[in-house]
């Protein structure tokens, strides 16, 4: 596969993952090549990421592949610039995050999907965990928020959570304009 061409490189597999899901498949073990395998391996991601794009698509419409490809493109860029193309030997699982119903200044759902996006760029988030759950898609809609924003916006504050409940409120001050 050639990475310079990477976006497309991408469309096939996600294509391809949707198509499975779509045809009753659930063994993610079966749904990758290995030189697909390597490819998501280069760009940061994991074949679970490409997963559970591909199931949330199918079974509630969204995201979209613009979506995706987005959310992947500040992943990847994240992993090239910040990690310098080396994955993270951690994994969080679902117990290490906040509450559900925690917030931040009266921002339910804020801090855990503010973890969430911190541990989705740095490529630790484990299996039972998805960066743009439904959960997580209410909350951006509430706030009138794109994903890949959200995690530009987390990437852009340097662990400074403060920083991101600014992003939502200047976000929300626009909206309500």
């Amino acid at each position: 596969m050639d990475i310079n061409a990477w976006t497309q490189n991408l469309r096939l597999i996600y294509d391809k993952a949707v198509k499975s899901y779509q045809d009753g498949n659930r063994d993610l073990a079966s749904y990758f090549s290995d030189a697909e395998k390597l490819f998501l391996a280069t760009i940061g991601l994991k074949p679970i990421n490409v997963y559970d794009y591909a199931e949330d698509f199918v079974k509630y419409g969204e995201p979209d592949w613009d979506t995706f490809l987005l959310i992947v493109a500040a992943r990847r860029d994240y992993f090239l610039y910040e990690q310098q193309g080396m994955p993270s030997s951690g994994e969080i699982d679902e117990s290490d995050l906040p509450p559900k119903t925690s917030d931040l200044e009266g921002v339910t759902w804020l801090p855990r999907i503010t973890r969430k996006a911190k541990c989705f760029l740095h490529g630790d988030l484990c299996h039972d965990i998805m960066y743009g759950c439904s959960g997580d898609r209410r909350f951006l809609r509430e706030h009138n928020l794109h994903p890949a924003d959200f995690l530009r916006a987390v990437w852009a504050s340097h662990g400074d959570d403060r920083k991101v409940l600014a992003f939502v409120r200047k976000v929300e001050g626009r909206q309500s304009a």
